[in-house]
């Protein structure tokens, strides 16, 4: 099912507001954060518009992790951070979702529970693209 309102089901401005489409994984999509203050902070969104993981059968949950984990490798793969933090929220946006926040010891907030959106960090397309090809490398 998808919601005419969701930027995850629409892939449309509305995703474009803060992400670029990456690429489907099994269960999930994959979407890179322009805002970049982590490098290679990405998004995995679940396939269908649901809120809860709880809403998910065993073996639902079981594939949308395993994206999840997939993602992960390759972000640690292409951008080698020293941790990798995973954010779950949805208030108001209810969307299934993690954020997959690379966090490195010599940049800001190591230590300390990531801002979700801190506005400061936003690339050039040429760049982003690079960043793309990466994480699609490391896939």
């Amino acid at each position: 099912m998808k919601d005419q309102n969701c930027g995850y089901c629409m892939k449309n401005e509305l995703l474009d507001a803060f992400g670029i489409y990456i690429c489907d994984l099994k269960v999930s999509m994959l979407i890179l954060f322009k805002e970049q203050s982590h490098p290679g902070r990405c998004i995995v969104a679940y396939k269908d518009h649901i809120g809860e993981i709880v809403e998910l059968t065993d073996e639902e949950r079981n594939a949308f992790f395993e994206d999840v984990n997939r993602a992960a490798k390759a972000i640690h793969a292409a951008f080698h951070p020293d941790k990798l933090n995973y954010g779950a929220y949805g208030d108001t946006g209810r969307h299934l979702h993690f954020h997959l926040v690379p966090k490195y010891r010599d940049k800001e907030e190591w230590g300390g529970v990531f801002e979700m959106n801190p506005k400061k960090v936003f690339l050039s397309d040429d760049e982003y693209k690079e960043m793309i090809e990466k994480i699609k490398a490391a896939l």
